[in-house]
Formats: C-alpha cells, structure tokens, sequence
C-alpha cells in the first residue's frame, strides 16, 4: 500500500500491515520532531531579534553591535537548551523522569 497516494480520511488503518504501522507511526514522529525543531528556531529567532535589533533596519546587515548580541543571544540560548538536556538526561538515570 502506497501511504503517500492515501489520504488520511480514505485510509483504513486496521487494513495497514505491522510493517505499514510502523512506518506510518515513524513518520510522524519526525514531523512531529521537525516541528519542534522549527518552533524553536522561531522562538529563538523572535527572541534574539526583539533583544538585539532595537533600532530601524538601515542597510540590509546588521551592524556589529546588533551581529555580537545576536550571536551571543544565540550561543546562550544554545547553552541553556544543552545544560537542561544535561539535567533531563541525569534525571532519567536517576529514575526522575
């Protein structure tokens, strides 16, 4: 069966095989990952843009001032994103979560 061609409201899930069920549930996984994924980069991005970017855009760059706070916006919300996987990860060894 050609899960593509289907769409949803036409689909049959109990006809689908283990196989196709699989599938189905992994592929949704990762949209559901790619989501996330961009969520956040838009989150990341409105927050950066509303902190550094404080004056009318004059030029299509920004300038250094506004370059160093978003890269540094960046790197810590990067940091604080791996410190709370970090303190997830160590959590779960411990039966925390």
């Amino acid at each position: 069966m050609d899960l593509s061609s289907a769409s949803a409201s036409q689909l049959d899930f109990s006809k689908l095989s283990d196989y196709e069920k699989r599938e189905l549930q992994q592929n949704l996984q990762n949209e559901m990952q790619k989501a996330k994924i961009q969520e956040s980069v838009h989150n990341l991005t409105d927050i950066c843009w509303t902190k550094c970017v404080t004056k009318g855009i004059s030029s299509g760059t920004l300038d250094r001032t506004e370059e160093s706070c978003t890269q540094n916006c960046v790197e810590r919300f990067l940091d604080a994103n791996e410190a709370v996987l970090k303190h997830l990860e160590e959590m779960r060894g411990q039966g925390g979560v």
